[in-house]
């Protein structure tokens, strides 16, 4: 067993971590291994990565759950890996993807779950516990839902109530699987703010494991990007994407990745070129309806159609063959282009 060296005061070390399953008494089945990976105070780390790739069995590893088959995890130098479960949860606070169906608990109740590593085995609150709980629902904007049972409350706040026990349970490091998942697109982009946020405002260290790439890169400090028995890539979400460590990890036939946009675009069969004049806003969704629709475009002339953005009057005028088509939307110019599309 190798000794642990000493490290610097990050809130998460993984020290030449080895990560997998235990098959028998000898047998190992090793996803990954060497695993040397940091998080500093007040930082957000996202962990991306395809379906299959390791994520979760990581994600596990690093909160004891799962033993690992070689190494170390360390949470602000102290080694977990021989920690009971209640010095665990004084190091490090979980929020799980399930959702939670507990409606005969009040939101205070649920978040005072938090402080259960601190109080006693009759789990009576001190006032120091209940402040703690009043400025974690603060922190989270539901301190005015305190006395709300929690199935009164929208999955974008119970999701925030989850958090906010993450909180109160005052721990250096919080971890969260997936904390965006069954949220819609506005309370997804909430969470990730919220996180962004509190990493920034409480100095704690927050890594979690998301699916959401497009918000991932606008909110993480740092991407720990993982593909199957490949070395996981670490840095910041700007140079993941110029150095092509993004496109090279979600290769897939289906789709490209935009390194301008930062989205992932289907990659549609290219019926022929088709020119368009124009930029700007009208000038971006058009581009993207021609080539939903299956049409290579081009700024340069090309072939024997084109189409005129006229912005002042949002119609789109189509050149083709010496004839000229004026069409109010982009419905009316795609329903123009499959009628001739289909004679020629």
């Amino acid at each position: 067993m190798s000794e642990i060296k000493e490290v610097q005061k990050d809130i998460l070390v993984t020290q030449d971590l080895s990560i997998g399953y235990k098959q028998g008494k000898k047998e190992q089945l090793c996803l990954l291994s060497d695993i040397n990976l940091t998080i500093r105070r007040g930082e957000m780390v996202c962990l991306l990565g395809p379906n299959g790739a390791g994520k979760s069995t990581l994600m596990r590893t690093i909160a004891g759950i799962q033993s690992p088959l070689a190494g170390y995890t360390l949470v602000e130098g102290i080694p977990i890996r021989d920690r009971n479960f209640k010095e665990i949860a004084q190091l490090l606070s979980i929020v799980l993807t399930e959702r939670i169906n507990v409606g005969n608990l009040t939101v205070y109740h649920i978040v005072s779950l938090g402080r259960h590593p601190y109080t006693s085995w009759m789990g009576r609150l001190s006032e120091e516990d209940n402040d703690k709980i009043k400025g974690a629902l603060e922190q989270v904007g539901l301190l005015h839902y305190a006395d709300h049972f929690i199935n009164q409350l929208s999955d974008g706040e119970r999701q925030r109530v989850m958090i906010a026990k993450a909180l109160a349970q005052d721990t250096p490091l919080i971890m969260l699987d997936e904390p965006t998942a069954h949220l819609d697109l506005p309370n997804r982009v909430d969470i990730m703010r919220l996180l962004h946020r509190l990493a920034r405002e409480t100095n704690k260290a927050i890594l979690l494991s998301t699916h959401e790439l497009d918000l991932a890169l606008q909110a993480a400090d740092v991407i720990w990007l993982m593909a199957r028995g490949q070395t996981i890539k670490v840095g910041a979400p700007e140079d993941l994407v110029l150095n092509g460590s993004i496109e090279e990890t979600f290769h897939n036939k289906s789709f490209i990745f935009d390194r301008k946009t930062g989205n992932f675009i289907m990659n549609y069969q290219k019926k022929q070129i088709i020119q368009v004049l124009g930029n700007d806003v009208m000038g971006f969704w058009t581009q993207r309806a021609l080539s939903r629709e299956g049409y290579q475009v081009t700024c340069e002339e090309a072939g024997n159609c084109s189409v005129k953005l006229l912005e002042d009057t949002m119609e789109w005028e189509i050149h083709r063959n010496g004839e000229v088509k004026k069409c109010r939307s982009i419905q009316e110019l795609l329903a123009y282009l499959r009628t001739f599309l289909v004679f020629d």
